[in-house]
């Protein structure tokens, strides 16, 4: 029974693991990262939308981002997001792309960036303990219900504790190579 419930409940898991992903990827490093600015919300005839929608966003340079939007009219909204976004670009606008080049990271924006990732780390973190909380209480009401015998609850516990601890190596060791990138000069 505990091991219905547990695998109920690993999608959540992988839906975290998914989700640190994807903050982790917006932390800058040294090189140009397409990933930096597709999550950018631009005004884009009177609704926000993400870049990654709206233009074609590669990097064919360690350090140079090219966006060439599909739509030439709306540059001007993609370079007013990028310059009031909190990525610190300045972005340089031809009339048919727009280049981003991305300066050297000195070591004491890098150590911020490391602080950012921990912190989205921990995060991550939290929700895989709140995930182990509801399988726990899932599996708790199971026994006191009588679906469950209070020996598979305890071995349901122990499975539970090796599955959580998959994860949080998992987390740690994206943690571990993206700080790698970041702290690389």
């Amino acid at each position: 029974m505990y091991k219905e419930i547990i695998e109920g409940k690993k999608g959540d898991l992988e839906n975290a693991i998914e989700h640190y992903k994807n903050e982790a990827e917006k932390i800058r490093t040294g090189r140009a990262n397409p990933g930096i600015v597709e999550g950018l919300l631009v005004d884009y005839y009177g609704s926000k939308t993400p870049l990654k929608q709206m233009a074609n966003i590669s990097s064919p340079e360690p350090r140079l981002i090219v966006i060439s939007p599909w739509d030439v009219d709306s540059l001007t909204n993609i370079e007013a997001a990028i310059k009031l976004s909190d990525l610190g670009f300045n972005p340089s606008n031809d009339g048919k792309i727009i280049r981003i080049n991305i300066p050297p990271l000195t070591e004491e924006r890098r150590r911020d960036f490391v602080k950012a990732l921990n912190q989205k780390t921990e995060d991550a973190r939290i929700s895989v303990r709140g995930i182990r909380e509801e399988i726990w209480q899932e599996i708790q009401e199971a026994e006191k219900s009588g679906k469950m015998a209070e020996d598979d609850k305890f071995r349901g516990k122990e499975r539970l504790q090796e599955i959580i601890d998959e994860y949080n190596k998992k987390l740690e060791d994206l943690r571990e190579k993206k700080e790698k990138d970041i702290m690389t000069v």
